[in-house]
């Protein structure tokens, strides 16, 4: 698996990596230059050298090599820094795609932490990996190179370069489950200390409020000491095999040299082949070392793809590695709005026994057998006791859970795939705690539509944000901060709203849209609603108002439909509606 996933991201850029490996092949080529003129220099010294060589034609070769070296460092460099840049975005590019289009309310498989260190840290390993793969190549070329010479000058000392390289690989393939095992266990340890932190920053109010901060401290404190014991653990084991291929490569240097001293002695050498010999056999050690280091980077790398396959649910790995445009070099495409066709227009959205399962609770149904109609300019209420359903419901049908069971269609034909179909300009959602962004409000709103003549404004009214905008620092420009930090919770609400708005989607789901809004903002909100009367809602809530309003109301009791009709009807039939109804009367205008 490791090696298809590094075959496609060597592919994704091939005139790009060739243009890496032949650098880094002529840093190291290079090499072999250096140990010549060495050989050349003694050469000349001691009168071995070739005929009309001298000491200053040396010296001339030494300072134009050295030159050529910082010049192909320079480029290899440059070269190197593009090609791992653009690996890191691709790999981030696609891992965000993935999250992207699971279904909304279950993106991520974990927390926030976890995700977070899967797009740092394991795209850096698997990033590292393809730097390394350049190194091998250009090892290959240099030790084929440096081989053939070091054999030509004598074939039994240059034997015993390759022992090292055997036990390289004999020790690698002996310790490489223990070696995955410990990544695992220390990027899992990993993984719970950002995923703790993460939580503790999103909940500091609740925290302080409950008095839990030394609770929180020891907590992440524990999980420090699991993640140090576990990346103790991980590190010891590289570094004991790093060592182990150093200390392999310079016994077995040691052993050469030896040889190669008694070779002199006896006249077979001459002081330029000796050091030429050394010269090579430096960079041999190393190239030694680096095999040993790539083999357990490729393990390290196995556990990062797995951990990034399934943060995006990818059991074939294609979908992390897929061939897609970054823009990295070249500017951002426009952002393409929504086209609005004849088939969008919605006449009558159907419903037939739609379900869910929670998986966490052993499969047991959270909504079943929902069945129902909307049709066009209606305004349908869903309402029901708290953990009735209400929002698994919108989720389901929005694509935002996986439906268990059940089908929808769109004026009659069906829908396969809810979360890619009920988008604007066909649909649009907010959610009872909407996500805002550290940008600006109209940024917020518009999310990455075009400024048209009155279309913000518009939306602005509609949610009726018109008296707010002005009261803030900016007006429409102010940064709202994270998740909408500088607004209240009923600004929030009806900015999300505003978003809905301005896209003029033939179908708005709310979410209890009106949970964080007074009565009269309420009221005035609904009344602007209904002065669009060529729009259809589905909307989420328990509040008067909205009931009064409603065409139709979904009662919902254990996630299934109890009963539907008008307030009226429901009311007097209804045991169910007649307590919800009670309930909130102190929400009466």
């Amino acid at each position: 698996m490791t090696t298809r996933a590094l075959w496609r991201l060597i592919r994704y850029r091939p005139g790009l990596y060739a243009a890496d490996v032949a650098a880094w092949m002529a840093i190291l080529l290079l090499e072999l230059a250096v140990g010549y003129v060495a050989k050349l220099f003694f050469d000349t010294i001691t009168g071995a050298s070739p005929a009309g060589l001298t000491i200053w034609t040396v010296i001339a070769l030494a300072v134009g090599i050295a030159l050529a070296r910082i010049l192909s460092v320079f480029v290899g460099g440059l070269i190197d820094i593009r090609h791992r840049y653009t690996m890191e975005v691709l790999l981030q590019r696609n891992l965000l795609a993935g999250v992207l289009a699971r279904p909304g309310a279950r993106a991520l498989p974990g927390s926030f932490g976890e995700a977070l260190s899967t797009f740092r840290d394991d795209v850096m390993v698997v990033e590292d990996l393809m730097s390394w793969v350049v190194d091998q190549i250009s090892f290959v070329a240099y030790t084929a190179a440096a081989l053939t010479i070091l054999i030509r000058i004598d074939a039994r000392i240059t034997a015993y370069v390759v022992l090292p390289l055997l036990s390289v690989v004999l020790a690698a393939r002996l310790v490489s489950k223990q070696i995955r095992r410990f990544r695992e266990a220390s990027r899992r340890a990993t993984e719970r200390v950002t995923g703790a932190i993460g939580e503790a920053m999103d909940g500091v109010q609740a925290i302080q409020l409950g008095g839990a901060e030394r609770h929180v401290l020891s907590h992440v404190a524990a999980l420090n000491e699991e993640r140090l014991r576990t990346t103790i653990k991980d590190r010891l084991l590289s570094q004991s095999f790093h060592s182990f291929f150093w200390n392999a490569a310079t016994l077995c240097t040691g052993l050469i040299l030896l040889a190669a001293a008694g070779a002199l002695r006896t006249g077979t050498f001459t002081v330029g082949d000796f050091a030429l010999f050394v010269t090579y056999i430096g960079v041999l050690t190393e190239v030694i070392a680096a095999v040993g280091d790539f083999m357990i980077h490729i393990k390290q790398a196995g556990v990062s793809l797995h951990r990034m396959r399934s943060l995006i649910g990818d059991s074939s790995g294609a979908a992390v590695v897929a061939h897609e445009p970054i823009h990295v070099w070249t500017n951002l495409p426009e952002t393409p709005e929504p086209q609005r066709t004849a088939a969008d227009r919605l006449e009558e959205l159907r419903v037939e026994g739609l379900g869910y399962r929670w998986e966490e609770s052993g499969g047991r149904f959270a909504l079943s057998g929902v069945t129902f109609t909307v049709r066009r300019g209606e305004f349908v209420v869903i309402t029901g006791r708290i953990g009735s359903g209400k929002t698994t419901l919108l989720r389901a049908l929005l694509g935002l859970l996986p439906p268990a069971e059940g089908t929808i269609y769109w004026n009659g034909v069906r829908i396969d795939d809810p979360g890619s179909f009920f988008v604007p300009p066909r649909s649009a959602y907010t959610p009872q705690v909407p996500q805002l962004f550290s940008d600006s409000l109209a940024a917020n709103i518009l999310m990455g539509l075009q400024k048209r003549d009155g279309n913000l404004e518009a939306a602005v009214r509609w949610a009726v944000l018109e008296e707010d905008v002005p009261q803030l620092q900016s007006g429409l420009e102010t940064r709202v901060g994270a998740k909408g930090i500088k607004l209240s919770g009923g600004q929030r609400q009806r900015a999300a709203a505003a978003r809905m708005f301005v896209r003029s989607p033939e179908l708005l789901v709310f979410d209890d849209l009106s949970s964080a809004l007074d009565i009269e903002t309420e009221r005035l909100l609904w009344d602007r609603t209904f002065e669009r009367d060529d729009r259809t809602y589905l909307v989420v809530s328990h509040r008067r108002p909205a009931l009064q309003r409603a065409d139709r109301i979904l009662l919902l009791r254990d996630g299934r439909l109890e009963a539907m009709g008008p307030l009226d009807e429901l009311l007097e039939t209804e045991e169910e509606m007649r307590r919800l109804w009670s309930g909130n009367e102190s929400l009466t205008a």
